[in-house]
């Protein structure tokens, strides 16, 4: 396992977290705990979850576990996130500092532990003013309630305009961010990641395999089945098989994935990982498993080099369609300027 430290602080991660969207649904808590202890044998210390993820099952069965392991618990960096849906009431989600409050004390006893590492916003909330929102994590952290905090979801401009608010104000600063990003999705290289790059902001992307697209699971022209996210929804959220099969784009680049993984004699998954890994900004790519076999298999990326060629090939098949402008190439290159004309 290799370590990077989480955004601009001290904390030390591993460069490959382990989310736990799966635990109390396609995992239950039997291999939900074979999935951590495999995790943490392979070196890795940073488990991200949520209190939406199976509403709190995921952070109930992580608080379990950390208490039957109360020596491998010491060593882990624990990321949760509040912010959507808890409850059928109107105050039951959202970035007010009434939902924050109730939503940050139930993921604490949940989990069982005084304090999280690392609090995250799960998306931006139209409604709270972010001056409340920012005010609230300042105070959790004077309170030792988390450690850090920081945003999923945001565009560029929220991202910075949250970080100059906190550094207006003199509040705690956000250190991470963690958004979609992988050779499937990169429409965040645009303005996203320039801003958290900017702020010093460490990138934790989820999805890096792009729903299991990037796996080398799925063949054009043939609709999946069985125990696989498509396989059970095809229509599953922004990875739903209909508009993305039907885009040459998509085949393009899991083809030149396959290949590279075939000259390199390892899998498509290590290689789109590895790819994410290799990104600038990126602290710790998360990765999702149902079991410990899957789980393993993605963790192997940690020791691919792919090397500038492939690394290359992968990035100029993959670029993000976009207008001319302000995307374009030329556009680009207005942005940028030598010493000397």
């Amino acid at each position: 396992m290799r370590y990077r430290t989480m955004g601009n602080t001290g904390t030390v991660v591993s460069v490959q977290a382990l989310g736990t969207m799966t635990f109390g649904a396609e995992a239950d808590e039997d291999a939900s705990g074979e999935i951590i202890e495999a995790y943490v044998a392979a070196g890795g210390n940073f488990l991200d979850t949520a209190d939406v993820y199976t509403k709190g099952v995921s952070e109930q069965i992580i608080g379990r576990w950390l208490a039957s392991h109360p020596t491998d618990a010491q060593q882990l960096v624990i990321a949760t996130k509040g912010r959507f849906p808890m409850g059928p009431g109107a105050n039951d989600y959202g970035a007010s500092r009434r939902h924050l409050t109730d939503a940050l004390d139930s993921s604490l006893a949940r989990l069982g532990v005084d304090s999280v590492d690392l609090y995250q916003i799960h998306a931006w909330d139209a409604l709270t003013p972010i001056e409340e929102t920012l005010r609230f994590l300042d105070d959790a952290v004077r309170a030792g309630k988390i450690k850090s905090y920081g945003f999923s979801n945001y565009l560029g401009y929220q991202l910075t305009k949250a970080a100059w608010i906190a550094k207006v104000h003199g509040w705690a600063a956000p250190v991470t961010l963690q958004p979609q990003y992988s050779l499937l999705v990169r429409g965040i290289e645009h303005e996203i990641v320039p801003a958290a790059l900017d702020q010093a902001i460490g990138l934790l992307p989820w999805s890096p395999l792009a729903g299991g697209w990037l796996s080398g699971k799925y063949t054009r022209g043939t609709a999946p089945t069985g125990a696989t996210r498509l396989g059970e929804n095809p229509e599953r959220g922004m990875e739903a098989w209909g508009p993305r099969s039907e885009d040459d784009h998509t085949w393009a680049v899991i083809d030149a994935v396959k290949e590279v993984a075939d000259a390199a004699g390892t899998t498509s998954a290590a290689v789109a990982l590895a790819w994410v890994d290799a990104q600038p900004g990126v602290t710790s790519t998360i990765l999702g498993a149902r079991t410990v076999e899957q789980l393993q298999q993605n963790i192997a990326a940690v020791d691919l080099d792919l090397g500038a060629d492939a690394l290359a090939r992968l990035t100029e098949v993959s670029t993000p369609r976009t207008e001319v402008y302000p995307y374009g190439p030329q556009a680009v290159q207005q942005r940028f300027r030598a010493l000397v004309p």
